[in-house]
């Protein structure tokens, strides 16, 4: 919504406030309409779209906010084959960029924090107030994932992932993989030797992390050490036997417990039968995408 703002200078926000029954975007869903009939985001497209589309054109026009109900039957939508048989709830806010005040505090991430907007459509931060709302959501600070290693598994993790809203941090001591000519220029970057690596400092953010080191002697170090951190989901590639042997090791050398070794989700990934980094890539996203749905309900 910042870079909107400053590339479009006006803009409305559409948002489903609510849902009942079968639709084809769920509440939160955002949509942003620009002046010249242009769009970011979606409402669930097809004739619904259309019809916010519309009515945001001539929100902007008036400057007048208003809501918005469709029951989603043979009535509405036929022609578009939008015949959920949900209803749908809405607002459409014109002018949304005169509250990038409340856009530049959800996008700093620091901390969750929930904003709303009040029955005279007044966007804003919400602390603790208990006035009558329109709409109200909790923005939670992205996950970060750590990446261990810069392979190709890393490689096809990584843009995924940042696509995907997860920051990623790739560690490795290879600077002739871990560099931007291999990662998105949004990857952070962390090279150097493996102890220095293994001492950076934790986030205060959730944080995922995968071990895709070059070899099972550097995974299971790096497993040592992160084993040992408060990792949202800890995973590894790596066969059941590897892991096996490795979990023998640590328990026979008390690196690790039981207990935390069964956190550990080796091999890492849905069970796709994935060939080949692309489609690995796509079945430990999908696991990542899981557990972190799962953590914010």
């Amino acid at each position: 919504m910042i870079e909107a703002a400053q590339r479009h200078g006006t803009f409305a926000l559409g948002i489903i406030s609510r849902v009942k029954g079968s639709s084809p975007q769920k509440k939160g869903a955002k949509a942003l309409f620009f002046p010249d009939d242009t769009m970011m985001g979606t409402l669930g497209g097809g004739c619904l779209e259309a019809e916010v589309r519309r009515r945001a054109k001539l929100a902007m026009a008036s400057g007048k906010p208003e809501t918005f109900e469709f029951t989603l039957d043979h009535n509405f939508g036929w022609d578009d084959g939008l015949i959920c048989g949900g209803k749908v709830y809405g607002l459409i806010l014109p002018d949304a960029e005169k509250a990038i005040a409340v856009w530049r505090e959800l996008a700093s991430g620091q901390s969750a924090k929930t904003w709303g907007v009040d029955e005279n459509f007044v966007i804003g931060l919400l602390e603790g107030t208990e006035r009558p709302l329109l709409y109200e959501e909790t923005v939670s600070p992205l996950h970060r994932l750590w990446i261990a290693g810069s392979g190709h598994v890393a490689q096809a993790v990584a843009p995924l992932a940042l696509n995907l809203d997860f920051e990623v941090t790739i560690f490795d001591d290879r600077p002739e993989l871990a560099n931007y000519e291999y990662f998105p220029k949004k990857t952070e970057m962390r090279v150097g030797n493996w102890g220095d690596l293994l001492a950076t400092p934790f986030p205060a953010q959730p944080v995922f992390g995968l071990i895709a080191t070059r070899g099972h002697n550097h995974d299971a170090d790096v497993l040592a050490d992160w084993i040992q951190k408060p990792f949202a989901f800890l995973g590894m590639i790596g066969s059941t036997r590897k892991f096996r042997l490795i979990k023998e090791g640590f328990l026979k050398k008390n690196i690790a417990t039981a207990e935390q070794l069964e956190k550990v989700v080796c091999p890492v990934g849905l069970p796709i039968k994935a060939v080949g980094v692309n489609e690995i890539a796509v079945s430990v996203l999908a696991q990542l995408i899981e557990v972190r749905a799962a953590a914010v309900q």
